[in-house]
């Protein structure tokens, strides 16, 4: 019995920090365009992150759009400059998109 509780402490541990990032996700309105496994308007956080696999700049440009928007790269669809997200939060949110492959 206190095996499995220590395997589902553990689990709770490190299921955290994607939750936090949804929910930084969510209060920024992330999740108005985007989902983390299908498109929405743009495309799913999943997408991106295999888009950018592999790409070590991939975090600081996804945090850069994040804040001063982009166009082109998705589609005709634009995406908005989020000018209330700071660049602190922008980086994390970009951290966490690229997690989600």
């Amino acid at each position: 019995m206190k095996r499995l509780l220590s395997f589902a402490v553990l689990g709770l541990g490190l299921a955290a920090p994607v939750f936090a990032d949804l929910a930084l996700a969510t209060s920024k309105n992330c999740m108005s365009c985007h989902a983390v496994e299908r498109k929405v308007l743009g495309p799913s956080f999943k997408d991106v992150a295999a888009k950018y696999k592999g790409n070590a700049g991939a975090a600081d440009m996804l945090a850069t759009k994040i804040i001063k928007g982009g166009s082109g790269v998705w589609g005709p669809v634009p995406m908005p400059a989020n000018n209330q997200v700071s660049e602190a939060d922008a980086k994390k949110l970009a951290a966490w998109v690229l997690s989600t492959r």
